[in-house]
This record gives C-alpha cells, structure tokens and sequence, in this order.
C-alpha cells in the first residue's frame, strides 16, 4: 500500500473511532451503500426501495449527502410533491429522485441526522401519510457511520467490483474488502451486463469476507426514453438507430453498453468527468458534433441540462432497478 492510501486508511480508523457510538433517530433506518467510488447505481436503487417501502405501507423519508448540491446545512429537496431546490442546489441524484418520486420526503444535508430529526421538526411526516410508520433510508451510507442504522444494504457493481482492491487514491476502494462484514444484505448490482462465470466469482470473494448476509443479483435494465419536457418515448425507438451519446457519471462503459443492448448505433460519443455541470458551451458543442444525429444522454445528466438550450432531438435512457422479490421480503423483514 502506498502512502496516500495508508494515509486516507488512517484517516478512516480515525473517523471509526470518534464515531463509535452512533446517534438514533426515532424511527427504523435502512442504508444502501458501496464500497467503491460511484459507479454501483446507488440512485436507482435508493428509488427502487423507497417505492416499494410505500407500497408495504411504510412512509418513506431519504437523506441524502445531496452530492455536489451547492445548498448548504440542512435542506428539504422534495416534501413529496416535485424538487423544491434546482439540480445545482440540490444536486444531481438528489433532484433526480425528487424528480422520480412522488409522496417521499427527500432532505438533504451532511449531518443526516440533524436532517432526520428536521423531518419531525418539521411535521414533515404527517404531512406526507399520518397512518403510515415512518421509515429512513439512508442514501450512500455504508460509511455513514455517525447514524445507527437497522439494516445495511450493500451494493456491489459486478462489472467492476473492487477495482484493483487498492483503497482510495490508488483505487477505487473507499474502505478494505473486510468493511464487507458489516453488510446485512448485499446485492451484485447489473449482473445482466457481467461477463460469464463473473457472478460466481464475485459471490465466492464476498464469502470470504462475509457468509452471513444473503447476496442477491440486480439487474438495471433500460425502460424508455423521456425529454426534457417530460415526455415519454418506448424503448423500441432506439432500435437501429444512429445516435450520438453522451454522459457524465462514474461508469459510462456500462451506459454505453446499455444503449447497444436497446438496440441502438452510436456514432459517437463524448464522456464527460462524474457530476459534471453543464454550461452552454458544453451543449452548444454536443448540438455541432451531433450534426442532426439523436442524442441521448442518462437521466442524472439530462436534469442538469434544463436550463441550457436543448434541442427536440436529445433525450435521456430511463433506468429501472430490477431484482427479485425475494430481497424485498428480506430487507423489509428485517424491520420487524
């Protein structure tokens, strides 16, 4: 190990320790995570949970870091009813579910605990659904080790699981593989996409580290097609079409290999850094190196490009998180 990833694992025992005794919110907590830096598809899942947390009769309430949101301390991005922030304030995942769902609290704010408790303060519960039992759900908080949580869900990108199993800077790891044992499920996430005998091989390191927690395998599977106003298009569209595409996220290997599995041609495509923000010269460049061609872009950017000049021709991939029903039982059951 190198001294920058002796030096960052430091850091980690250090922050460990001073929180050792995590604070309680009163109500249960679940929290989906990753081991690695971006890339797992934490949004979709966080999404996933929460629609069907309302659908067992939970009232489901996210707290999110709001990665990247410029708005500061404690802030309500969604009271259920739409985004009450912009993707810049908000950040782009964060306004992407406030987008996504309806009738779910999302909050942001580095201390989310301070924002759990903002949700009572604030009445925010009974406003949504006074029957329902509140429920948490901690959104990329496997290291959010300030808040006690009732389960822990980890996620683990089967197309590229732990990098080269260095820790951050030298890889992409963010704690050592032995962090897995804290997992009380952990799902392989875009299993469809994995090369053969991946799954096994990935199922047989996670034993080594934890034999307990029941592994799951997810798939995020391409829905449709949807504009910047809103408007919905079938999947089908794309089918040998000639497209130029676009992104800014953690994994664009995997996008890219989504849109050809839909059936879809690209011509070119331009990769832009995670989280990156948009600005007129950046669309006015894709709109001339597009030359007419349909452009198609992820959701997470599409959010950041509404208040650029966006032609009729781009659009945004929609992504549903797929997995059996069997880890909802789980998960849920756990909660009991």
């Amino acid at each position: 190990m190198g001294l920058l990833s002796a030096l960052y694992g430091l850091g980690l025992s250090c922050k460990k320790f001073y929180c050792r005794n995590p604070n309680r919110l009163p109500a249960k907590v679940i929290s989906i995570g990753n081991l690695t830096l971006g890339g797992t598809g934490k949004t979709p899942a966080v999404i996933a949970v929460a629609q069907e947390a309302k659908k067992r009769g939970h009232n489901p309430c996210i707290l999110t870091r709001g990665y990247k949101g410029k708005a500061k301390d404690i802030a309500f991005v969604s009271r259920g009813e739409g985004p009450l922030l912009n993707p810049l304030e908000a950040g782009d995942e964060a306004y992407l579910m406030a987008e996504t769902l309806k009738r779910v609290t999302i909050i942001k704010g580095k201390d989310r605990f301070r924002a759990g408790i903002a949700a009572f303060d604030n009445a925010q519960f009974a406003i949504v659904n006074l029957q329902a039992p509140p429920l948490f759900i901690l959104d990329d908080g496997f290291q959010h080790w300030k808040l006690h949580r009732d389960v822990d869900v980890l996620l683990i990108d089967a197309t590229n699981p732990f990098g080269n199993e260095k820790l951050f800077p030298e890889g992409r790891l963010r704690e050592p593989l032995r962090a897995m044992k804290r997992a009380h499920i952990i799902v392989i996430t875009k299993a469809d996409m994995a090369i053969q005998g991946a799954i096994t091989a990935i199922t047989r390191r996670i034993k080594q580290y934890n034999s307990d927690a029941p592994i799951f395998t997810a798939s995020h599977k391409p829905a449709g097609l949807i504009s910047a106003s809103g408007e919905a298009a079938e999947l089908n569209t794309l089918r040998n079409k000639q497209i130029y595409a676009f992104s800014g996220i953690a994994n664009p290997a995997y996008f890219q290999s989504t849109l050809r599995s839909s059936g879809a041609r690209i011509v070119e495509f331009m990769n832009f850094r995670d989280h990156h923000i948009y600005s007129r010269k950046d669309m006015d460049k894709i709109k001339s190196e597009a030359l007419g061609l349909e452009i198609v872009t992820t959701e997470k950017d599409l959010v950041k490009l509404k208040e650029l000049d966006i032609p009729d021709n781009l659009s945004a991939l929609t992504i549903e998180f797929s997995i059996e029903n069997d880890f909802y039982d789980n998960l849920f059951r756990r909660l009991q």
